[in-house]
């Protein structure tokens, strides 16, 4: 992201624009503790998607998208009930190259096939690299292997030095480009940098939780990579035994793959892995809580702008006998929640109403897997012949600090970007490129699902200048999802109410904009996902 580029283009937009954004309703930080202390507290017990925490919660959202006038957007209805299954793994998990067994919970992790009641699968194992073939990106890593049939070993994340949100992209798209190609199975292998960021003992803290997804019309579980049938993640000793003997160590890849640039070669190892876990399938509904702000002009009511965060947190930690259990989910994300209710709030109370409907949502299923994004992405709450037209998406601001600058995900890619330059500079807050590439986090919120139905979309986090690059990381490493994600965090009010002013003018903004927003002729994803639609320039 180039903050200088975006400043400059701060002069395209009218005083008079920026003049009709601020409502006379102050976002106050009382408010905003208010609804932080009331999603956070341990009678919600972590909200997982699904529990009873979690309806209470969406409950709660409810009466106040009630309360400040806004209308039920699902045909008169607050809640769109989203069918999803519930995949539970049984213990039955095996993983063996060439005949050598290796121990689920030691050297490796083997996940359930998802959606269905179990899989074994047995196959020859090719290794792929990191499994991505975009050539204008020098990456040919599939273009010559036969995958049909075929067990594939992918090294996790992306080389070092592409942009960190196509990179993140590319390793979310690993998956369903392997089913599409014909391979049975996937095993993941940790990179250097990903063992760095996520230790082992970190990855079988999660490792039999149980898993969600949503269900198409006739019950079964929607799946985007139906061809591969199970999957495992292995700890060094496991990968050192699958490249031993073949043409590379897994030591000589690794290091090849930790310098900037690094793209490990494919070959086939030649050896027969299998892998192989029973699951336990349960149908249940969880909601999205969707309210609707009307639009002011006529010519401008079948475009929607949403303004969403996610509700559900991880709920009760398992296999805990004494002490805290609960994961409250104060900061991931009761924060985001928090702020898009009094940005609703102000918006709803400004007489001049924006031009456009806003839909905001506080969706369910973030946790496992956008899960509550991606069906509203595919059946909108619209009325027909409505589309959505641009998405501000509010997930764990880290507001335990003043902050300076935000990271705006997705602005650099669409007329977005002038938008968000100029509402957070009447805060004073700057425009920083992403601090954490590592951390791949485009890919892993709600507005990922409407950049992948081609809509433009943002999503800011609070930045890493002054004292925030201490606070993110700290955060990250000692609270995130763990259970002193909770109030007793020295949570900075003023910081939130900030937050949230600065969404609510960005929202408001995009809803009073002549036009729709659109893609730039030369993002990525604007020409990977709405090929057709009309492009600016930059």
């Amino acid at each position: 992201m180039r903050c200088a580029a975006f400043a400059s283009l701060m002069v395209f937009l009218p005083a008079s624009v920026l003049a009709q954004a601020t409502a006379p309703a102050t976002i106050t930080p009382e408010a905003v503790k208010a609804h932080v202390t009331f999603l956070a507290d341990d009678l919600l017990e972590g909200r997982d998607t699904g529990s009873r925490g979690h309806e209470i919660a969406a409950r709660y959202v409810a009466t106040q998208f009630a309360g400040m006038g806004l209308t039920p957007a699902n045909k008169g209805d607050w809640y769109q009930r989203v069918p999803m299954v519930e995949i539970k793994p049984n213990a039955d998990a095996q993983f063996s190259i060439d005949g050598t067994a290796f121990e689920h919970l030691k050297q490796v992790v083997v996940s359930g096939s998802n959606g269905k009641s179990g899989e074994r699968v047995e196959g020859r194992v090719v290794f792929g690299g990191f499994c991505i073939d975009r050539s204008e990106y020098g990456l040919n890593d599939l273009k010559k292997l036969n995958l049909k049939g075929k067990i594939v070993a992918c090294l996790s994340g992306f080389p070092k030095g592409l942009p960190s949100d196509i990179g993140a992209h590319l390793n979310a798209e690993k998956a369903k480009i392997l089913s599409q190609r014909g391979a049975i199975g996937l095993i993941s292998l940790r990179s250097l940098e990903r063992e760095k960021q996520t230790p082992w003992s970190r990855v079988l803290e999660y490792a039999d939780n149980r898993s969600v997804r949503w269900t198409n019309a006739d019950g079964s579980p929607f799946d985007a990579s139906p061809s591969l049938r199970a999957s495992a993640t292995l700890d060094r000793p496991a990968a050192d035994a699958l490249f031993a003997g073949t043409k590379r160590s897994f030591a000589d890849i690794l290091a090849e793959a930790d310098r900037k640039g690094g793209k490990p070669k494919p070959f086939d190892t030649g050896k027969t892995a299998v892998i192989g876990r029973t699951t336990a399938l349960t149908p249940f509904t969880s909601p999205n809580v969707i309210g609707m702000l009307p639009g002011s002009d006529l010519a401008f009511a079948n475009e929607y702008v949403v303004v969403m965060g996610h509700l559900d947190h991880i709920g009760i930690k398992p296999g805990v006998t004494s002490g805290d259990a609960i994961n409250n989910g104060a900061m991931d994300n009761a924060t985001g929640i928090a702020t898009m209710l009094e940005a609703a709030r102000a918006m709803a109370a400004n007489p001049n109403r924006p031009k456009r409907p806003v839909l905001f949502a506080a969706v369910t299923g973030e946790e496992k897997g956008l899960l509550g994004a991606d069906y509203l992405s595919r059946f909108p709450v619209v009325p027909e012949g409505g589309r959505v037209v641009a998405v501000v998406n509010l997930d764990m601001p880290i507001l335990t600090y003043d902050f300076t600058d935000v990271v705006a995900f997705g602005a650099e890619h669409s007329t977005l970007g002038p938008i968000v330059a100029a509402a957070t500079a009447k805060d004073g807050v700057t425009l920083s490129p992403d601090p954490m590439p590592e951390e791949g986090l485009f890919t892993r919120s709600d507005h990922y699902r409407f950049v992948q139905r081609g809509i433009p979309s943002i999503f800011l986090v609070t930045g890493h200048a002054g004292p925030g690059a201490k606070a993110f990381t700290d955060f990250l490493k000692t609270h995130y999802h763990r259970v002193s994600d909770d109030l007793s965090l020295p949570f900075n009010w003023n910081a939130a109410a900030k937050f949230s002013r600065i969404n609510m003018l960005i929202a408001t903004e995009i809803a009073n904009a002549p036009e729709a927003p659109k893609w730039y002729a030369d993002s990525f994803f604007g020409k990977v996902f709405a090929p057709s639609a009309p492009k600016a320039a930059r």
